[in-house]
């Protein structure tokens, strides 16, 4: 036989795959909980609608998407797929949102962000490139510099009103040009340990 399936992606639970509406009627009696990391296996159950059912029998009756919806409340959860196996058995295979940096607000607490710019409660605070700035609000564009980057291990992105500067293990990079920071970034292994300028008509070089 065929389970129900629900994916939780992109803020819906998309239903895939259907047996037979009677399934919904039958009782869970097993949860099973695999991807995950940061999450506890006991946080995904409760927050796709599977908290233990103290003093019953029968385990959770009438359970569809819209109980499986709760994973898309955790900003941590990228993705989740919800599989209804007959008779009694549902699995839940959780895709986690990955710590990618320090965001430092001016005067603000810092917090840890995803690689999309999602916040991560709880998130670690060490061993990742901190983001800050001061002026006009361009944490996307630190953010995606930090991204672009990334292979020569970035230790911080800064902004201010005239552009970016990312420090790497090798060296520094400015530029008041996003376009123009991605298009030259190669640029970072060929002088190491310099501070390197970039703008859209070529790169200068700071011994």
């Amino acid at each position: 036989m065929r389970p129900w399936v629900w994916w939780a992606s992109g803020g819906s639970v998309v239903f895939v795959a259907a047996l037979a509406a009677s399934w919904l009627l039958l009782p869970v009696r097993t949860v099973t909980v695999s991807g995950n990391g940061h999450l506890s296996t006991a946080e995904v159950r409760r927050l796709a609608g599977l908290d233990p059912v103290l003093g019953s029998e029968f385990g959770w009756l009438y359970y569809g998407r819209w109980r499986a919806r709760g994973l898309l409340d955790s900003p941590w959860v990228a993705s989740a797929r919800v599989t209804r196996i007959f008779p009694d058995q549902v699995s839940i295979e959780v895709t986690e949102r990955r710590p990618f940096a320090r965001w430092q607000p001016p005067g603000g607490e810092a917090v840890t962000l995803a690689e999309g710019g999602e916040v991560l409660p709880d998130g670690p605070t060490t061993g990742l490139p901190v983001l800050s700035g001061w002026g006009p609000d361009r944490l996307k564009t630190a953010l995606t510099a930090a991204r672009a980057l990334s292979r020569y291990t970035v230790q911080s992105a800064a902004y201010t009103p005239s552009g970016v500067t990312v420090r790497t293990a090798n060296g520094s990079v400015w530029s008041g040009d996003l376009n123009s920071l991605l298009k030259y970034a190669g640029s970072i292994s060929m002088y190491p340990n310099q501070h390197i300028n970039i703008y859209p008509w070529g790169v200068s070089v700071q011994e």
